[in-house]
C-alpha cells in the first residue's frame, strides 16, 4: 500500500511539473497594457508606473531607441522569449521561465513619450501560478532597470 501511495505522489508531482513546464501561455490573457492593467494587490506583481511600486524612469532618448535597448536587455535574460506585441510600435510582453521547474513569469512593457525627446518605461511583471514569487519578479525588474541606466 505504501508503495502505491508513493508511486501516486511521484506521478502527481511529475504531472504537475510537466504541466507547468509545457503548458502554453495564453497571449490574449497575459499581453496587457501595463499603464491600464488592474492591480490585483497580490504579492509577485511589480508595477513600474506612476503611483506604483517603482516610479517609471525617464530616458533621454527617442521611443524607438529606448524600445530597442529595453528589448535587448530583456531578451538577454536567460530563458526569456517574446510572447506578443512589438515594443517599437506599442507594447510587448515577454515570458521568463524559472530554471528548475519552468514556472512562467510575464513582463508587459510599454514605452511612452516623456516630452522633449525623452521616453518613459512602463512595466508590469507577474507570475502566472501561485500567490508568492519570493521577490523574483521585483529583483528581475530592478536588474533590468540597472542595466538600462548604465
Amino acid at each position: 500500500m505504501l508503495k502505491i501511495a508513493s508511486l501516486a505522489i511521484v506521478l502527481l508531482v511529475g504531472a504537475g511539473f510537466a504541466y507547468v513546464r509545457l503548458a502554453p501561455v495564453n497571449a490574449e490573457k497575459f499581453h496587457v497594457d501595463p499603464e491600464t492593467a488592474k492591480d490585483p494587490s497580490v504579492r509577485g506583481y511589480v508595477f513600474v508606473r506612476d503611483g506604483a511600486d517603482i516610479t517609471p524612469p525617464s530616458f533621454d532618448m527617442t521611443r524607438a531607441d529606448l524600445a530597442a535597448k529595453v528589448e535587448a536587455v530583456i531578451l538577454a535574460t536567460p530563458r526569456t522569449v517574446k510572447l506578443a506585441g512589438d515594443l517599437a510600435t506599442g507594447h510587448a510582453s515577454y515570458v521568463t521561465r524559472s530554471g528548475l521547474w519552468g514556472f512562467p513569469d510575464i513582463a508587459s512593457v510599454k514605452i511612452t513619450d516623456a516630452g522633449e525627446g525623452a521616453s518613459k518605461l512602463v512595466l508590469l511583471s507577474r507570475q502566472i501560478y501561485g500567490i508568492e514569487d519570493l521577490g523574483v519578479n521585483k529583483a528581475r525588474v530592478e536588474n533590468w532597470l540597472q542595466a538600462l541606466a548604465s
